[in-house]
């Protein structure tokens, strides 16, 4: 359980063990790093069944986020309920294992073990297993592969399938909605591609090893996540650029291999897999939400993909991109309460079941289904992969033959330099244009170590050789270029690091003290006139005790400065410590749909004990508001990205804690008390204004 420390007049922090200051002199203090709950889009808005301080189903009440009180506060739980060792260290290991670092690691072990297994007096046997063919007869059809294009054709879609979920579910949820986001990201992704291309095409402009441009365009993100944590600082937030540009760039590597490694083209297959694709929307829109139905449908369109001479992985993809995501829906939530509710009071088989299917039915498909498979894919079948496709011969001659050939060079070229170049070049441009910016804290010398380590091309530069070359020599020349670029993008992307840590040490790791996005006022609510000189912005949280207070002392500010100061809010829910906090934002979206932003903006701050659904539909009666248009907002989570929008400002703007203050878009460290605020605004008009950089475009 969370616990959360704080003093009179101090702020709220965003995890366990973070101190507070504020009014009484101090700002939010950043403890040890909590779970970052805000990359989850649009989060969960119903509030959990037993909220903070107020009494749930069963009738418990007690405050989210406190230690437990000294004493027999509770039931001791028998020595032999308790979990044993055994239990605890599986549980460890699968927590280790949902992590990137683990996946990295559990990959370069699979890739060692094919080139120990390709190199050891056993090498006869790896060829001879991988090349073992294996067939399928049912009803007169045989359908016959060797062990690697079972893993290749086969297991390689589910890859593929994980892939696509994130890919949807990045389009419809995450960064990519936002052009504001997205813009450079997506810069670095098509020169991250189009760069490495060129650069390998000089080394080999035609013949046979032309076509494998598309060996050195893709970059595996598992690798990259998982060797990041190792080389850039936690600070630093790298990964969600990284991320980003990682989804752009699958969807780049998948359209080049639809596009341009399909041997052959059979018209009349693709017709039962367009049925089945039609079929998949079906079952979408019918609000089927069960993956049976679904699997079905992948088998068939895998099946008759693969028999039209497309690249059956393909079929992974066009599935999961039909695959629904959506945020949770509340009558969905409140109805998987209900039935956990009564498995709780009467545990039975009957209703234990019924509570699951409805937890399940609550959340997307392709949430659950990317639940379900990703850890099969990083965890096993990419391993298996590594371990089909990694396994390269390394002695004298082959090695001697690569270090003079164009493939290997043209690989390693396009891997290490094209992608350096490419992504940081395009990333630098775009800013410089005006065309976005760079995450808060992110600077250009550590984008340049995440673009160098994003030359780990592995999983997919694999697979395209498979595809891409005729014989077993190019296809060798070819995997040492792999092997030997991810080798070097890992050091070119930790000498950069290591060189910008040494040479400026203290800049290196200074978190950003600037507003990250400047401030809107066709987006933004804006008290005051939107053209004033001042601008004082707050990131704050409904449920955050601090936000009240400091809400007054915002007030006596706007008194003293009058049409001098703008007033802009922004959300920051916490909601480790706050379960109520990310609806009560929601709700205040909503009623600023109906011209009521700032009257319940004020009342929520009131009512800051009072944020439940029933509690926040009374407050819409309370004001005035459609109470219907307003509740089917709230359910149906239609400003969630609204309020992660804020959320995600606030996080790269360095934001921790709430209340956190900017004037103009300079961070205010110290209380937030009125005169002290008063204080540093004069300052600030008197330096020249506080508008500046917080003004936005927009009119």
């Amino acid at each position: 359980m969370n616990q959360h420390l704080s003093d009179p007049g101090g702020g709220h922090g965003d995890g366990a063990g973070r101190a507070s200051g504020g009014g009484s002199g101090a700002e939010p203090v950043e403890g040890p790093p909590a779970p970052d709950q805000s990359d989850a889009e649009g989060g969960a808005r119903p509030r959990p069944a037993e909220p903070a301080g107020r009494a749930g189903p069963a009738g418990l009440a007690g405050p989210v986020g406190s230690a437990r009180p000294a004493g027999p506060a509770g039931p001791t739980v028998p020595e032999e309920g308790r979990p044993s060792r055994t239990r605890r260290l599986l549980s460890r290991l699968g927590s280790a294992a949902g992590g990137d670092s683990f996946a990295a690691v559990l990959l370069l072990s699979a890739t060692l073990l094919a080139l120990l297994w390709a190199n050891s007096p056993w090498s006869a046997g790896y060829s001879a297993f991988w090349h073992s063919t294996v067939a399928v007869s049912w009803n007169g059809h045989r359908l016959a592969m060797d062990f690697r294009h079972w893993v290749n054709d086969g297991l390689m879609t589910v890859f593929f399938f994980v892939v696509g979920l994130e890919v949807r579910r990045e389009l419809v949820m995450g960064e990519l909605t936002d052009r504001r986001h997205a813009r450079v990201p997506l810069a670095a992704a098509v020169a991250g591609l189009a760069l490495p291309a060129a650069v390998f095409l000089a080394f080999n402009p035609h013949g046979a090893a032309s076509r494998a441009w598309g060996v050195v365009i893709s970059t595996d993100t598992a690798f990259l996540l998982g060797v990041l944590s190792l080389v850039v600082p936690r600070g630093v937030r790298l990964r969600p650029f990284l991320l980003a540009l990682a989804v752009a760039d699958d969807i780049g590597a998948l359209c080049v291999i639809a596009v341009f490694y399909t041997s052959r083209l059979s018209l009349l297959p693709l017709i039962p897999a367009v049925l089945g694709l039609l079929a998949a929307v079906a079952l979408a829109r019918s609000g089927q939400w069960r993956g049976p139905g679904y699997f079905v449908v992948t088998v068939l369109v895998w099946l008759s993909v693969y028999a039209s001479g497309v690249h059956p992985t393909i079929a992974g993809v066009a599935i999961a991109l039909l695959m629904p995501v959506h945020p949770p829906r509340r009558a969905l939530v409140e109805d998987a309460e209900r039935l956990t509710r009564r498995f709780r009071q009467s545990p039975n088989p009957a209703y234990a079941r019924a509570a699951r299917l409805g937890v399940d039915r609550a959340i997307s498909v392709n949430e659950r289904l990317h639940r379900l498979w990703q850890p099969w894919s990083s965890l096993v079948i990419v391993p298996l992969f590594a371990v089909a496709n990694a396994g390269v011969r390394l002695d004298g001659q082959t090695l001697a033959r690569a270090a003079v050939s164009p493939l290997t060079w043209g690989v390693v070229a396009g891997l290490v330099l094209g992608k350096t170049v490419g992504i940081t070049g395009a990333s630098a441009l775009a800013v410089r244009l005006g065309r976005g910016r760079l995450p808060g804290g992110l600077r250009l010398p550590w984008l340049a170590s995440g673009a160098a380590l994003s030359g780990i091309g592995f999983t997919i530069a694999l697979f395209i050789v498979d595809l891409a070359l005729p014989g077993p020599r190019l296809q060798d020349d070819a995997r040492i270029g792999v092997l030997a670029a991810s080798l070097l993008a890992v050091a070119l992307g930790r000498a950069i690091a290591y060189g910008y840590r040494r040479a400026r040490p203290r800049s290196a790791m200074v978190v950003t003290q600037r507003l990250a996005d400047p401030v809107d006022p066709q987006r933004d609510h804006i008290r005051g006139p939107v053209d004033a000189p001042l601008t004082l912005v707050e990131y704050a949280d409904f449920e955050c005790p601090f936000c009240g207070r400091a809400t007054g002392s915002v007030e006596e500010v706007r008194a003293h400065f009058g049409d001098r100061l703008r007033y802009v809010f922004r959300h920051h829910p916490l909601d480790e410590v706050h379960p109520d906090a990310r609806l009560a934002a929601e709700a205040s979206e909503a009623a600023a749909a109906q011209g009521a932003f700032w009257p319940m903006h004020d009342r929520l701050f009131a009512h800051s004990d009072a944020l439940g659904y029933d509690e926040l539909l009374a407050h819409a009666d309370a004001l005035g508001l459609d109470r219907e248009r307003f509740a089917d907002a709230l359910e149906s989570g239609a400003y969630a990205r609204r309020v992660q929008d804020d959320l995600r400002s606030g996080r790269d703007s360095g934001v921790r804690g709430t209340p956190t203050f900017f004037i103009g878009d300079e961070r205010h460290h110290g209380p937030y008390d009125a005169a002290t605020l008063v204080e540093r605004l004069t300052a600030a008009e008197r330096a020249g204004g506080a508008a500046g950089g917080a003004a936005g475009a927009g009119s």
